[in-house]
C-alpha cells in the first residue's frame, strides 16, 4: 500500500505545492492536494491517509491510520484537548514560527494607532472634521512588558525597539528566555509585580488553561491609567468585561484586541461600544502574506525528511503544555 501524505490548503500556489510534491516523493511518498477535509473525505482520501498537513479535526478523532498531523497553524489548543486526535501516537506538530512577522507588523501597527490617537482622526475625517493637534502617547521611553516571549512576542519585541522604549520585559511561564530583543525576563508569577511598570502591554498567549484569565480584573486593576492593551494570542486570555469596564471608567487609556473569547463577535457584545478599543476580526495572522505561508511549507517539509528518516521532529507539539 503506498504511504500517503495528504494536504489540505486552499491557499497554496503552484510553487509551493510543487516543493510539498518533490518532497513527498523524494521521501517515497504518494501527496494528494485538496482545498479542505470535506473535499479530501468526498474523495475517500482520508481513511487510509498516513500523514496530513492541514486542518483535519474529523479525520483526527476518528482515523486509525493517521500517524502524523501537521497543523499550518501556529495555535493547536483545539487539538490538544482530550479526544481531539484518537491515537495518543499520532505526531502532532504545528507552524509555530511561521507567524511571527505577520502578527508582529500588527501589534506594531495597533500600538501606534493606539498611543497616536488614531481611531479619533478617522472619524473626524469621516465627519470631514479638521480637528486640531492633541496630547499623544509615544513609544520612546515607554515602558513594554511583553507576555509571551515565543516567535511572536520576539518578533514584536524585536520591532518596537527601534522606536526606542525605556526597556523591553518579556514574561513567560519559566522566566527564561535567551532573546536579546529582551532587557530582561521574568516568571508568570512576577507578573503583578511589573504591571504597575506597564505602559504598554503586547499578548500573545497560546490557549491553555494556564494562560485562561491571566489578565483577570485584579491584573487589570494593577495597570496605570496611562496603559494600552494589545492582544493577538487568544481572546481566553482577557477577563473582556473588566476590560471593557476599565477603559469605558477611562482606568485605562486603550486596548487593540485581535481575539475575542468568542468569535466572530456577537453582534450584542460590549466591545463593540467600548470606548477607545481597536477590534480587528482575527486577521493579523493567518495565511496572510508570502513570508508566512513559504515558511509554513518549508517547515513541513523539514519533518517530512526527518518523519521519513526516522529523526526527531523539529516542531513538535507539547500536548501536555498545548503549543
Amino acid at each position: 500500500m503506498d504511504r500517503k501524505v495528504v494536504v489540505l490548503s486552499n491557499w497554496m500556489n503552484e510553487k509551493q505545492k510543487g516543493k510539498i510534491l518533490q518532497t513527498a516523493e523524494d521521501c517515497g511518498f504518494t501527496c494528494l492536494f485538496f482545498n479542505n477535509e470535506p473535499e479530501a473525505k468526498a474523495e475517500n482520501v482520508l481513511a487510509d491517509a498516513e500523514v496530513v498537513f492541514g486542518f483535519a479535526p474529523e479525520t483526527a478523532a476518528g482515523s486509525t491510520s493517521l500517524k502524523w498531523l501537521c497543523l499550518p497553524s501556529a495555535g493547536a489548543d483545539v487539538f490538544v484537548k482530550p479526544g481531539a486526535i484518537r491515537s495518543e501516537e499520532t505526531i502532532l506538530t504545528n507552524s509555530s514560527g511561521a507567524y511571527g512577522a505577520t502578527l508582529a507588523e500588527h501589534m506594531v501597527m495597533q500600538t501606534l494607532m493606539l498611543l497616536r490617537r488614531m481611531p479619533e482622526f478617522q472619524e473626524g475625517i469621516r465627519r470631514r472634521e479638521w480637528l486640531p493637534p492633541r496630547e499623544q502617547a509615544s513609544v520612546k521611553d515607554s515602558r513594554v512588558t511583553v507576555l509571551g516571549t515565543g516567535d511572536i512576542g520576539g518578533c514584536y519585541a524585536r520591532r518596537i525597539r527601534g522606536f526606542e522604549p525605556e526597556q523591553i520585559v518579556g514574561v513567560n511561564r519559566s522566566g527564561k528566555c535567551t532573546d536579546p530583543a529582551f532587557d530582561r525576563i521574568l516568571p508568570w508569577t512576577k507578573l503583578d509585580e511589573i504591571l504597575p511598570e506597564t505602559d504598554i502591554l503586547a499578548m500573545s498567549l497560546p490557549g491553555t488553561p494556564e494562560t485562561a484569565g491571566i489578565l483577570s480584573a485584579e491584573r487589570i486593576a494593577l495597570l496605570p491609567e496611562t496603559a494600552y492593551v494589545i492582544n493577538v494570542g487568544r481572546g481566553s486570555a482577557i477577563d473582556e468585561a473588566a476590560l471593557s469596564k476599565a477603559l469605558n471608567e477611562g482606568r485605562l487609556a486603550g486596548a487593540a484586541l485581535d481575539v475575542m473569547q468568542h468569535e466572530p463577535l456577537p453582534k450584542e457584545d460590549p466591545l463593540w461600544e467600548t470606548k477607545n478599543v481597536i477590534l480587528t476580526p482575527h486577521v493579523a495572522g493567518n495565511m496572510t502574506i508570502p513570508f508566512t505561508k513559504n515558511r509554513a511549507v518549508e517547515m513541513f517539509c523539514e519533518d517530512l525528511e526527518n518523519y521519513a528518516a526516522g529523526r526527531p521532529m523539529k516542531y513538535l507539539v507539547n500536548r501536555k503544555l498545548g503549543y
